[in-house]
């Protein structure tokens, strides 16, 4: 708040005095807020945002927490899965290979939730995005896009000891000619390593990255991570 009130006394070239005057308020008191050794008071911000015509308590007292339709979550609650993840799921194109790429989980300040984006994809075009719910009632993970309507869910559950994700992916895959089939497979987010860059791309079975990358997969059904039925 104090910046913002300081760059509407530079924008209308107004002076302290000027301000403290116009709200009321000492000049001293207007001296100690703006310089951060005094707290705002209700009275002082209400005088204040008279003064000058504006809104400060907009900003100042949103709360950093998602909608209840994604849960509900605090800001500071969800720290701890924020971050870059090498992201596998199974090839929909060559049966048997890997795709691995980097997806980002950040906060996103302009909808006040957890987002992702998908990032290092070979077909970059087809790279998601979308928000993340995490709802206390099923304790899972949502990664949740809608782009026009056309939507992709990925559920994953809780994070494993060593901070690997594993779940689900339902979406589209191209089909025969340009026609788009549902698919649904598994998917494991792993968290991205911080001594070297992993292997990204098609991963197939002569590849020296090809058997750990499979196990993580292998081990979400097997583990009892998901289930599915055919």
């Amino acid at each position: 708040m104090a910046e913002r009130v300081r760059e509407e006394l530079a924008r209308r070239r107004m002076s302290r005095q000027q301000l403290a005057d116009i709200a009321k308020i000492s000049i001293s008191t207007l001296e100690k807020v703006l310089n951060g050794s005094r707290p705002f008071t209700v009275a002082s911000i209400v005088r204040l945002e008279a003064a000058l015509g504006i809104t400060l308590r907009d900003q100042a007292f949103k709360p950093s927490s998602a909608g209840l339709n994604l849960g509900g979550y605090a800001k500071a609650g969800v720290a701890w899965l924020q971050g870059d993840y090498l992201t596998l799921r199974p090839s929909f194109e060559i049966a048997g290979a890997i795709y691995a790429y980097r997806m980002q989980i950040y906060w996103d300040d302009s909808q006040d939730c957890l987002a992702f984006r998908e990032m290092d994809r070979l077909d970059a075009p087809f790279s998601q995005k979308g928000v993340v719910s995490m709802p206390n009632k099923s304790g899972q993970i949502y990664l949740y896009t809608n782009d026009q309507g056309q939507m992709r869910l990925v559920i994953l559950g809780r994070p494993q000891i060593g901070g690997e994700i594993y779940g689900l992916i339902a979406t589209l895959a191209v089909g025969a000619g340009s026609n788009l089939t549902p698919i649904a497979a598994p998917i494991a987010l792993l968290p991205w390593p911080s001594t070297a860059d992993p292997k990204l791309g098609r991963i197939q079975q002569e590849d020296a990255e090809y058997s750990d990358y499979q196990r993580h997969l292998t081990m979400i059904v097997q583990g009892g991570n998901a289930r599915f039925l055919t």
